[in-house]
């Protein structure tokens, strides 16, 4: 790679491109794929990265208190909870229809990580999303209230299309 490609490069903050252009070009020489082909392997690592940094950046927004997933849920030790059902809920058909799910049950009965594990799912599909705790939030309400900024709140709870209680 030359010194004013690696510059360029650098300066367009394409660091993922930077980091796979020898691998990908030595590739392409064996392989003798065509230049945009080339190209465009160069262009979909770098877009791959990107998405993946947005959604850390989402994750982290998100204050997840775990980072439960369905598949790295422990269902074994939840039996009480119905899988199928929440396979169903992981497909956010709520979420379009504006519809409520209520989780209740029991401290340590898994709750909060499935809540996380459905937040996590949203999230992982480009919805914008937060976890709230409900004592938090009746907190930043009642505060809101003596500095004015419960219009503030309202707006920005209103903007995402996910939230966990």
């Amino acid at each position: 790679m030359t010194e004013d490609l690696e510059q360029l490069m650098k300066n367009l903050k394409l660091r993922r491109m930077l980091s796979v252009y020898d691998e990908q070009l030595r590739a392409a020489e064996n392989s003798q794929v065509s230049y945009s082909e080339f190209v465009a392997g160069l262009l979909r690592a770098q877009w791959h990265e990107r998405q993946e940094s947005a959604l850390e950046w989402r994750i982290q927004r998100a204050n997840l208190p775990e980072r439960w997933s369905l598949e790295t849920f422990p269902w074994t030790r939840q039996p009480g909870v119905s899988k199928k059902q929440m396979r169903a809920f992981a497909e956010l058909d709520f979420v379009a229809r504006h519809e409520n799910i209520v989780l209740v049950g029991p401290t340590g009965v898994g709750k909060t990580g499935l809540a996380s594990a459905l937040l996590l799912k949203a999230l992982q599909n480009g919805y914008r999303c937060q976890f709230i705790r409900a004592q938090n939030l009746f907190d930043e309400m009642y505060a809101s209230l003596a500095d004015r900024s419960t219009r503030q709140l309202l707006n920005r709870l209103a903007s995402l299309e996910f939230c966990t209680f």
